[in-house]
Protein backbone atom coordinates (compact mmCIF):
# COMPACT_ATOMS: atom_id res chain seq x y z
CA UNK A 1 0.00 0.00 0.00
CA UNK A 2 1.55 3.36 -1.01
CA UNK A 3 2.04 6.09 1.56
CA UNK A 4 -0.57 8.86 1.56
CA UNK A 5 0.54 12.05 -0.19
CA UNK A 6 2.13 14.43 2.27
CA UNK A 7 4.94 16.93 2.60
CA UNK A 8 7.58 14.21 2.96
CA UNK A 9 6.96 12.41 -0.33
CA UNK A 10 5.94 15.07 -2.83
CA UNK A 11 8.94 14.30 -5.01
CA UNK A 12 12.02 16.42 -5.47
CA UNK A 13 11.14 20.02 -6.06
CA UNK A 14 14.09 22.18 -7.11
CA UNK A 15 14.59 24.27 -4.00
CA UNK A 16 16.33 27.62 -4.15
CA UNK A 17 19.46 28.37 -2.23
CA UNK A 18 20.15 31.92 -1.10
CA UNK A 19 22.34 34.26 0.89
CA UNK A 20 22.06 37.86 2.06
CA UNK A 21 24.49 40.66 1.29
CA UNK A 22 24.69 43.08 4.23
CA UNK A 23 26.91 45.90 5.45
CA UNK A 24 26.97 45.63 9.23
CA UNK A 25 29.36 46.96 11.83
CA UNK A 26 30.58 44.84 14.71
CA UNK A 27 29.99 47.56 17.33
CA UNK A 28 31.80 45.63 20.06
CA UNK A 29 34.99 45.45 17.97
CA UNK A 30 34.74 49.15 17.05
CA UNK A 31 34.26 50.00 20.73
CA UNK A 32 37.29 47.88 21.68
CA UNK A 33 39.38 49.57 18.96
CA UNK A 34 38.26 53.00 20.19
CA UNK A 35 39.20 52.13 23.80
CA UNK A 36 42.60 50.82 22.70
CA UNK A 37 43.23 53.95 20.62
CA UNK A 38 42.22 56.14 23.55
CA UNK A 39 44.67 54.32 25.85
CA UNK A 40 47.49 54.59 23.32
CA UNK A 41 46.84 58.30 22.81
CA UNK A 42 46.93 58.79 26.59
CA UNK A 43 50.33 57.09 26.93
CA UNK A 44 52.22 58.06 23.75
CA UNK A 45 54.85 60.75 24.11
CA UNK A 46 53.96 62.56 20.86
CA UNK A 47 50.37 63.07 22.08
CA UNK A 48 51.33 64.61 25.47
CA UNK A 49 50.10 68.16 25.97
CA UNK A 50 48.26 68.43 22.65
CA UNK A 51 44.77 67.81 24.05
CA UNK A 52 44.31 64.77 21.82
CA UNK A 53 41.29 62.58 22.52
CA UNK A 54 38.91 60.18 20.82
CA UNK A 55 35.41 59.32 22.06
CA UNK A 56 31.96 58.22 20.94
CA UNK A 57 29.68 60.97 19.67
CA UNK A 58 26.32 59.23 19.69
CA UNK A 59 25.79 55.64 18.49
CA UNK A 60 27.08 55.94 14.94
CA UNK A 61 29.94 58.46 15.14
CA UNK A 62 33.33 59.03 16.74
CA UNK A 63 34.71 62.47 17.60
CA UNK A 64 38.42 63.25 17.61
CA UNK A 65 39.85 66.37 19.27
CA UNK A 66 43.38 67.80 19.19
CA UNK A 67 45.13 71.18 19.20
CA UNK A 68 46.32 70.88 15.57
CA UNK A 69 45.03 69.45 12.33
CA UNK A 70 48.05 67.12 12.10
CA UNK A 71 47.47 65.71 15.61
CA UNK A 72 43.77 65.13 14.84
CA UNK A 73 44.77 63.21 11.70
CA UNK A 74 47.38 61.25 13.71
CA UNK A 75 44.67 60.21 16.22
CA UNK A 76 42.54 59.02 13.29
CA UNK A 77 45.53 56.97 12.02
CA UNK A 78 45.89 55.32 15.46
CA UNK A 79 42.15 54.49 15.45
CA UNK A 80 42.40 53.06 11.91
CA UNK A 81 45.36 50.92 13.00
CA UNK A 82 43.37 49.50 15.93
CA UNK A 83 40.36 48.76 13.66
CA UNK A 84 42.56 46.84 11.22
CA UNK A 85 44.02 44.77 14.07
CA UNK A 86 40.46 43.88 15.11
CA UNK A 87 39.49 42.86 11.56
CA UNK A 88 37.06 45.75 11.07
CA UNK A 89 36.99 47.12 7.52
CA UNK A 90 38.14 50.74 7.21
CA UNK A 91 35.24 51.24 4.78
CA UNK A 92 32.93 51.70 7.78
CA UNK A 93 34.64 55.05 8.47
CA UNK A 94 33.49 58.21 6.72
CA UNK A 95 35.86 60.88 8.12
CA UNK A 96 35.40 64.53 7.26
CA UNK A 97 38.01 67.27 7.46
CA UNK A 98 39.22 68.60 10.84
CA UNK A 99 37.34 71.78 11.74
CA UNK A 100 38.53 74.53 14.07
CA UNK A 101 36.41 74.90 17.19
CA UNK A 102 37.85 77.52 19.51
CA UNK A 103 41.46 76.54 20.19
CA UNK A 104 41.07 72.92 19.13
CA UNK A 105 40.45 70.94 15.99
CA UNK A 106 37.51 68.55 15.92
CA UNK A 107 37.14 65.70 13.49
CA UNK A 108 33.77 63.96 13.20
CA UNK A 109 33.97 60.37 11.94
CA UNK A 110 30.54 58.89 11.17
CA UNK A 111 30.28 55.10 10.82
CA UNK A 112 28.57 53.73 7.69
CA UNK A 113 26.22 50.80 8.14
CA UNK A 114 23.64 49.30 5.81
CA UNK A 115 23.48 49.30 2.01
CA UNK A 116 21.90 52.41 0.47
CA UNK A 117 19.30 51.99 -2.28
CA UNK A 118 21.77 53.31 -4.90
CA UNK A 119 24.49 50.87 -3.82
CA UNK A 120 21.95 48.02 -3.72
CA UNK A 121 20.90 48.82 -7.29
CA UNK A 122 24.58 48.90 -8.41
CA UNK A 123 25.28 45.53 -6.79
CA UNK A 124 22.08 44.05 -8.24
CA UNK A 125 23.04 45.31 -11.72
CA UNK A 126 26.52 43.74 -11.43
CA UNK A 127 24.93 40.40 -10.46
CA UNK A 128 22.48 40.62 -13.39
CA UNK A 129 25.08 41.69 -15.98
CA UNK A 130 28.16 39.70 -14.93
CA UNK A 131 26.80 36.89 -12.78
CA UNK A 132 25.59 33.46 -13.91
CA UNK A 133 22.15 33.11 -15.52
CA UNK A 134 19.27 32.23 -13.22
CA UNK A 135 20.60 34.20 -10.23
CA UNK A 136 18.13 36.68 -8.76
CA UNK A 137 18.92 39.62 -6.47
CA UNK A 138 16.16 41.29 -4.44
CA UNK A 139 16.60 44.50 -2.49
CA UNK A 140 15.17 44.11 1.03
CA UNK A 141 15.55 47.35 2.97
CA UNK A 142 19.27 47.91 3.61
CA UNK A 143 20.34 44.44 2.42
CA UNK A 144 20.15 42.22 -0.67
CA UNK A 145 18.92 38.63 -0.97
CA UNK A 146 20.59 36.64 -3.73
CA UNK A 147 18.95 33.35 -4.74
CA UNK A 148 19.53 30.63 -7.31
CA UNK A 149 18.70 26.98 -7.90
CA UNK A 150 22.43 26.13 -7.99
CA UNK A 151 24.68 26.66 -4.98
CA UNK A 152 27.68 26.87 -7.33
CA UNK A 153 26.15 29.96 -8.93
CA UNK A 154 25.85 31.60 -5.50
CA UNK A 155 29.52 30.85 -4.82
CA UNK A 156 30.36 32.42 -8.17
CA UNK A 157 28.39 35.58 -7.28
CA UNK A 158 30.25 35.84 -3.94
CA UNK A 159 33.57 35.57 -5.78
CA UNK A 160 32.46 38.14 -8.34
CA UNK A 161 31.47 40.67 -5.66
CA UNK A 162 34.64 40.07 -3.60
CA UNK A 163 36.64 40.96 -6.71
CA UNK A 164 34.84 44.31 -7.11
CA UNK A 165 35.74 47.49 -5.28
CA UNK A 166 32.87 49.05 -3.32
CA UNK A 167 33.04 52.00 -0.92
CA UNK A 168 31.28 49.96 1.76
CA UNK A 169 32.11 46.80 3.67
CA UNK A 170 30.08 43.82 2.44
CA UNK A 171 29.39 40.62 4.34
CA UNK A 172 27.66 37.49 3.07
CA UNK A 173 25.31 35.95 5.64
CA UNK A 174 22.43 33.44 5.96
CA UNK A 175 23.86 31.11 3.32
CA UNK A 176 21.38 28.26 2.86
Amino acid sequence: MPAPPGPSNLGSVASESSFDIVSKINHQEVDNALNQASKEIGTRFDFRGVGASIAWSGDQAVEIKANSEERASAVLDVFRDKLVKRSVSLKVLDPGEPKVSGKEYRLAVPLKEGISQDDARKISKIIRDEGPRGVKAQIQGDELRVSSKKKDDLQEVMGLLKGKEFDLALQFVNYR
